[in-house]
């Protein structure tokens, strides 16, 4: 079985792609700074996931993926407060990509409360 068959990889990556494509838009200036880090958490999501995955053997080094992975997934979520306070964004997009976001979290909470339905 392939990590790319995980449901939370899947919307992870989804939501990452959604958000690439969203940033396009942000001005220039932001290219260093928020639009940066905005996709970089977002991408870090399904990279944490993947990894976390391929050693899933061992409990403890899955369970910290998956939390590393929830924390990259909580950082998405602050950056879209601020693209959101900066204009960047409707708050009907916000709400949105919050809405997916916290999907995965949900997700990705599972997982680490559940590591041995993943071995």
């Amino acid at each position: 079985m392939s990590f790319k068959t995980l449901l939370a990889y899947q919307k992870g990556f989804d939501l990452a792609m959604e958000i690439f494509h969203l940033t396009k838009s942000f001005p220039k200036s932001e290219m260093f700074s928020l639009t940066s880090q905005i996709v970089r958490s977002s991408r870090s999501v399904c990279s944490n996931i993947a990894e976390g995955y391929r050693k899933r053997q061992y409990e403890k080094h899955f369970k910290s993926k998956m939390s590393d992975a929830d924390s990259e997934n909580s950082e998405t979520q602050l950056w879209l407060d601020f693209a959101l306070a900066c204009d960047y964004i409707s708050e009907e997009k916000r709400i949105d990509l919050q809405s997916k976001s916290e999907e995965i979290g949900k997700l990705i909470n599972y997982m680490m409360n559940n590591p041995n339905k993943f071995r």
